[in-house]
């Protein structure tokens, strides 16, 4: 059977320019819970539009554990929200001893609004060398506890 996606008027992100880090040959990857329909893999991966959905309510955390230290230069992250306004709040900090310290590289709130910001992009540059775990913790609503928590795309380089 031949199919086709038609796309319903909204353009997906497309991944910025660059040389990203294989994450399914570098490192493993640990969360805190996840929907089993929007698995971790559908953020960090090519070709998966659904991204990372939490599995219960709450801040979560996706933690990369990597097989060998890496110099990370830069990290691209996009979240998307059309349904519910809220301020979700995220941290992403890195450690070069696997997860004793950690040094923060950036805390970052942002409103959505169904009638207006649907989508938040941030495409952060660092000079980090010898990083044994990148660690990024998501609050979806700082005002609401029962709020899920989601990630459209992650890329490192």
């Amino acid at each position: 059977m031949r199919k086709r996606i038609v796309s319903s008027g909204a353009e997906a992100p497309t991944t910025p320019e660059g040389e990203w880090l294989n994450l399914e040959e570098v490192a493993e990857v640990e969360i805190t819970s996840e929907d089993p329909e929007h698995p971790v893999e559908h953020a960090l991966l090519p070709g998966h539009p659904s991204g990372w959905r939490a599995g219960r309510p709450g801040e979560q955390t996706i933690r990369f554990l990597f097989d060998e230290p890496q110099s990370i230069r830069r990290i691209w992250i996009h979240f998307e929200e059309a349904e519910v306004e809220r301020t979700h709040e995220f941290v992403l900090r890195w450690s070069a001893d696997n997860g004793q310290t950690f040094t923060d590289i950036v805390r970052q709130q942002w409103n959505f609004s169904p009638d207006g910001m649907r989508e938040e992009s941030e495409n952060i540059y660092l000079d980090a060398s010898g990083v044994t775990t990148l660690e990024l913790t998501i609050k979806p609503d700082i005002s609401d506890e029962n709020a899920v928590a989601t990630l459209a795309q992650l890329r490192i380089g």
